[in-house]
């Protein structure tokens, strides 16, 4: 089983992931991988040299498209497997969660996504069902999900 913990901050050299909750007009924005067919909320690894605020926007306009957005970060997040007992069984591997409001959408997509949905629905099948949604109900507990 993977474990989801949430933090305030962390030590920037820990942060390789950023994942992005984003929306347009009301509705969310999910992405599916050309080689998978479950929908995730756009996000990845942080290159070098990139702070993960500059990940965040980077992915957020790969896996969308998105020309003109607002990202704000909510919070540090962590993710290992799990023990019966609740413990990682491996180290922690640290993210930062964003969430964005996207205004406009270049025209198509250049990279590994194959589609973008914007819907009000969550996914039924996600890329990631253990991760995910325990992000969304964080961002939702933060006051960016209604």
């Amino acid at each position: 089983m993977t474990k989801v913990k949430f933090y305030d901050k962390a030590e920037d050299e820990k942060l390789k992931f950023a994942v992005i909750i984003s929306q347009n007009q009301g509705k969310w924005v999910f992405c599916r991988h050309k080689d998978r067919d479950t929908y995730e909320v756009p996000g990845g690894h942080r290159e070098a040299l990139e702070n993960i605020t500059e990940t965040a926007g980077r992915e957020l306009k790969e896996e969308t498209g998105a020309m003109e957005y607002e990202l704000t970060p909510l919070c540090v997040y962590s993710v290992c497997g799990e023990t019966r007992d609740g413990e990682c069984l491996e180290e922690e591997t640290f993210g930062m969660l964003y969430y964005a409001e996207i205004y406009s959408f270049e025209g198509e997509l250049h990279h590994e996504i194959a589609e973008i949905i914007m819907t009000e629905q969550l996914p039924e099948h996600w890329t990631y069902p253990h991760i995910q949604p325990v992000l969304m109900e964080k961002a939702k507990e933060l006051g960016f999900i209604v």
